[in-house]
């Protein structure tokens, strides 16, 4: 498993990905806030790689100093083998390497579903950005 940068070659079977996993509205927020992000700073969008399949992704956000994890997607045939927590992982890097002053994990109505994962990474409820905005209103 290969967890990278998005690439421009990436973007056919991450849109794949994502529709076969998001809701229609939570997926059309999520193209919304990738292209935003991808403009403000690609190095926060990663996927996760099996051979040449993207099986993952994660998208992460800096404002204010701190980081959010804004929106996680894994492959239903790939889902509860570690790929989820190794994107949050490598995120987390990324954003210590910036030197955040707080990690933060984006709650909205979409992402509820996803919260264990967090948990079980040891963040917390006071670690849970309560939001329904999106992205490009929380970080724009």
């Amino acid at each position: 498993m290969n967890v990278r940068s998005f690439q421009l070659s990436d973007y056919k079977q991450l849109t794949v990905l994502l529709e076969e996993v998001l809701t229609t509205e939570c997926y059309e927020q999520t193209m919304e806030a990738f292209a935003r992000q991808l403009s403000w700073d690609s190095d926060l969008v990663l996927v996760a790689s099996n051979q040449s399949e993207i099986v993952g992704m994660i998208i992460g956000t800096i404002d204010n100093n701190k980081g959010y994890y804004y929106r996680i997607a894994v492959s239903p045939l790939h889902q509860r083998s570690g790929i989820g927590k190794l994107l949050v992982s490598s995120l987390r890097q990324r954003f210590e390497q910036r030197n955040v002053s707080k990690i933060l994990i984006t709650a909205d109505e979409h992402n509820e579903p996803v919260l264990p994962l967090y948990e079980s990474m040891g963040y917390d409820a006071t670690d849970f950005f309560k939001s329904f905005q999106k992205l490009s209103i929380v970080a724009g």
